[in-house]
């Protein structure tokens, strides 16, 4: 390593007195250099004159080189130091009038023409200065030495990273033997939970992000519990808790970033929206790994706990109920220097929302997301090649109708998309005696399982079909709400759509009303 160091800054130090002419040299103007393009260069001074004969008008401009070591004699043997270069002559042979001068503050200092009679004008005068051996080592040794410190910075650096990132992947495999960088939250007998209150209790922001890279890499990864377009969903181990560790895949970066930092948006984080931990870039020394850490829920997606389980008329109101609670919270724009912005998800379904222990729900996986700026009315639409899930698209979003400008579009389609969700919920419902529907996605009798664009087209928006809702439902008064609103949320005209906070509103007044019959 110090052997190549040294070789560096020798090829530097080479390279730069090598330079060193171009550094302090100049061009001049040369009347005499045809072969050189009319320039000459030189380490002293640039020289001009101009030249009027007795009997003519005309006037002679002469244009010179005037090397270092040649300027001194040039000088002195003029008479006083400096004379021959501001020299004024008249009435000399066949000369009428002469004006000379000299300059090198900068290349093609003397191209100009001097003025009769009398220059108004002058060009730096050298007064005889020129560079003294002194100057000239300091002009080769001063950036050489800057040089070789720079090429040393530099290789210290790339060492201390390298051995940084080592370190990090060492963490990176749930070694709990090195600890994190020093802070005080970051103690051994802090939860998950508590840190997140304590760090987010004025924000609701997430956590700073020193923390969040040191939990990072802090975290073992224990077994894959998903799969996606995006990458791979792990669970981890942090200190004993459990957490979801959602592994983009390079390609997804866009996602990534955007998914985190939606997120990180201020008084975002809610019951019933997934919680955020942290998200990091982790450089496994092959490639680089994009993390985003959330809390784990054991009982999985709804998509998949509804292909195991049946619920109650209580459950389902429940669990519809956190859902719409959750959308109307991401939809909902607070105001205040503390605020919200108003935020669509895009890609809501079943597939995107967590079940909890307590059987309410959360919504996770925005990375499509967009947010609203009230100040300017506008959108901000993520850069990414994903689109939201075929199956799940509103009318205007599969026909192109939908206008992209107004935000209030997206809710629209949040929305819809949450009716096809209630009906999937709603099949699941045990009313007694075992009287329920087995588990299927939206659309499943009218398009394949991987359905494309245009084939959502027809049946949706030439076809104008929905879920087929069961007759039986209206004979069960909770099943009856809940179809009535999904009835509410997926009209084809958007403006027609229920809001989230109807929905929430409504689910609410039922549920309250139910438990006052008890």
């Amino acid at each position: 390593m110090s052997q190549k160091l040294i070789a560096v800054c020798i090829i530097f130090f080479l390279f730069l007195c090598l330079q060193f002419n171009d550094v302090c040299s100049i061009k001049c103007k040369c009347d005499i250099c045809k072969d050189r393009n009319y320039t000459c260069e030189t380490d002293g001074h640039c020289f001009t004159s101009v030249q009027k004969g007795r009997n003519t008008d005309q006037l002679t401009y002469s244009y010179r080189c005037f090397d270092q070591k040649t300027f001194p004699t040039l000088i002195i043997g003029a008479g006083k130091q400096g004379e021959y270069c501001n020299e004024t002559k008249s009435d000399v042979g066949d000369i009428s009038f002469s004006q000379s001068a000299c300059c090198q503050d900068r290349d093609f200092c003397n191209d100009i023409k001097l003025p009769l009679p009398r220059p108004v004008r002058h060009l730096q005068a050298s007064q005889g200065t020129y560079l003294t051996s002194v100057q000239i080592a300091m002009c080769i040794v001063g950036p050489a030495l800057l040089g070789c410190l720079i090429v040393i910075a530099y290789y210290w650096m790339r060492t201390a990273n390298h051995k940084k990132r080592r370190l990090h992947h060492h963490l990176g495999h749930g070694d709990d033997s090195i600890e994190a960088p020093d802070h005080p939250i970051l103690n051994k007998g802090v939860s998950l939970k508590h840190m997140i209150e304590m760090t987010t209790s004025g924000s609701g922001s997430g956590l700073p992000l020193l923390v969040q890279r040191s939990i990072a890499r802090q975290i073992q990864l224990i077994d894959i519990i998903g799969q996606g377009r995006f990458g791979e969903v792990w669970r981890g181990r942090w200190r004993g808790e459990n957490v979801a560790v959602k592994i983009f895949s390079s390609r997804e970066e866009r996602s990534w970033f955007r998914e985190a930092e939606i997120y990180q948006t201020v008084m975002l984080r809610h019951e019933n929206i997934l919680g955020f931990i942290a998200a990091d870039n982790k450089d496994n020394g092959t490639w680089t790994q994009l993390w985003l850490i959330t809390d784990y829920h054991e009982l999985g997606s709804l998509f998949d706990f509804l292909g195991r389980n049946t619920v109650d008329t209580n459950n389902m109101i429940r669990m519809a109920l956190s859902i719409a609670t959750g959308l109307a919270h991401l939809h909902m724009d607070i105001m205040g220097t503390q605020g919200k912005p108003a935020i669509a998800h895009r890609d809501l379904k079943s597939k995107n929302i967590l079940v909890k222990s307590n059987g309410t729900c959360a919504i996770g996986d925005l990375g499509l997301a967009v947010r609203h700026d009230v100040t300017t009315d506008t959108v901000d639409i993520p850069l990414n090649n994903r689109v939201g899930t075929k199956r799940y698209m509103a009318p205007e979003v599969l026909d192109e109708t939908m206008n992209i400008d107004q935000f209030d579009s997206f809710k629209r389609a949040d929305v819809y998309a949450l009716g096809l969700i209630f009906w999937e919920i709603a099949r699941r419902c045990n009313v007694g005696g075992g009287i329920y529907d087995d588990y299927q996605l939206p659309f499943y009798d009218a398009v394949p399982s991987d359905p494309t664009i245009e084939e959502m087209r027809r049946v949706v928006c030439f076809e104008r079909q929905r879920p087929n809702i069961p007759n039986r439902w209206q004979s069960c008064e909770a099943l009856h709400v809940i179809s009535k609103l999904m009835k509410e949320c997926w009209y084809h005209n958007a403006t027609a759509r229920l809001t989230a906070l109807r929905i929430k509103k409504t689910l609410s007044n039922y549920k309250v009303a139910e438990e006052l019959k008890m």
